[in-house]
């Protein structure tokens, strides 16, 4: 077999993935086209909240490339709570499932720095560089393959939406992260605190590994117009972090509790901001006609409530390594390229429909569910473990006379 080459433009989750995942048997020439270093990267402000579970940390394992097991708090457990609707602070619901194999959250700007020296030490190629359509077409006379893992502007807009795919067309959540030590731990053991607020929003919360060590990473999530979309007009750390404590002291007073000696990681641990959950078609035509691939986030991006972006990122980059690596000298060509993201599709899907079921009202039948695992810890494990794997949610979360058949057997 002729060596292969392949350009990846984008240095992020999926795009590094897949260059040290092609880097690491060698056969194939790889470059990665970033459009900061990696000093750029660790000084700047967080990208993500990142809670990565077994099977995507599993991805990171077989490539050789999950560096920070050792050194990286686990997250062994799902917590959900509900307040009392009457506002006296009690809970309506509180349960707690654990993780057959525990989480882990690295700070992208730990991450990505390493990984994009690891490019190099494998033999690839890193450019630094902000790619332009005309840069792609240079990319595609010179690679056998280009795989677009990041885009803006005018390289995002060659990646049609998928109308068919995309439920929303505007954001359904405003959205924040805020890194925190000094956090007081869960007395048990490590979870995802996911909070519900029915009409406010959601809050989650988790421990992390950041540049300056062990945190815990808060994610608020606002439902337009409602009290907890309230970021707009905060424009210092200082007023980032007092907005947080206030949103959790208003709707949550046991998350607030665990908050009073909370500071901020680093003025840089702090992101605002909102987008709406799309599809794309994974298929960009460049102006000479010639045809490049989208991966991650351009093809399927997802609201981080169920905490999926960067597992689907993993996800996405292992389905697409194996199709180039199952390639041999075949052409990579515009059916190749759609069979391979529908491959992916197959299991992403169901994430998808997860997560935009979650933006919405929650359905007398999964408020069921999420009452009934109070009373039956099976029910509790099952949910929690469906972030590891959220096609087992398929058909008993989505459909309700399935989910009145599961709930009717579990009591049986």
């Amino acid at each position: 077999m002729t060596r292969r080459s392949v350009t990846i433009v984008g240095g992020g989750q999926s795009g590094l993935q897949l260059a040290l995942g092609l880097l690491k048997d060698g056969g194939y020439d790889v470059r990665v086209v970033q459009n900061r270093t990696g000093e750029e990267i660790a000084a700047g402000r967080v990208t993500s909240s990142q809670c990565m579970f077994d099977e995507a940390l599993q991805n990171e394992r077989d490539i050789g490339a999950n560096f920070w097991e050792a050194d990286c708090p686990t997250v062994d457990s799902i917590n959900f709570a509900v307040p009392a609707p009457d506002g006296s602070g009690a809970k309506a619901i509180d349960w707690n499932g654990k993780l057959d194999r525990y989480a882990q959250s690295v700070d992208q700007r730990v991450k990505f720095p390493v990984w994009m020296k690891e490019v190099e030490k494998r033999g690839g190629t890193m450019e630094i560089h902000d790619a332009s359509v005309d840069d792609l077409e240079t990319y595609a006379k010179e690679s056998d393959l280009v795989v677009v893992a990041a885009g803006k502007g005018e390289i995002a807009g060659m990646f049609a939406r998928d109308d068919e795919k995309s439920v929303f067309d505007k954001p359904q959540r405003a959205l924040a992260l805020t890194y925190v030590t000094g956090m007081t731990p869960r007395p048990e053991h490590s979870a995802v605190c996911f909070n519900l607020i029915p009409t406010v929003g959601e809050y989650f919360v988790f421990p992390a590994l950041t540049t300056t060590g062990p945190c815990e990473i808060m994610v608020f999530e606002g439902i337009p117009g409602g009290p907890m979309d309230c970021w707009g007009e905060v424009k210092t750390p200082e007023a980032h972090l007092e907005t947080s404590k206030w949103i959790l002291d208003t709707f949550l007073p046991w998350e607030a509790d665990r908050c009073r000696d909370i500071e901020l990681t680093d003025d840089n641990g702090v992101l605002a901001g909102r987008f709406p959950p799309t599809v794309r078609h994974p298929v960009g035509r460049l102006p000479s006609g010639r045809a490049v691939m989208g991966m991650g986030d351009v093809v399927v991006l997802n609201d981080p409530i169920t905490g999926q972006g960067s597992n689907n990122a993993s996800k996405c980059a292992r389905v697409y390594m194996d199709a180039i690596l199952a390639n041999g000298d075949r052409p990579f060509d515009e059916a190749w390229m759609q069979a391979t993201f529908d491959s992916y599709w197959s299991y992403a899907q169901y994430v998808s429909g997860w997560t935009n079921a979650l933006l919405q009202p929650p359905p007398p039948h999964v408020l069921d569910i999420m009452g009934a695992a109070q009373q039956f810890p099976a029910l509790a494990k099952r949910i929690a473990n469906g972030f590891n794997d959220p096609t087992d949610f398929f058909p008993w979360f989505a459909v309700p006379e399935e989910a009145d058949a599961y709930l009717k057997s579990l009591a049986a």
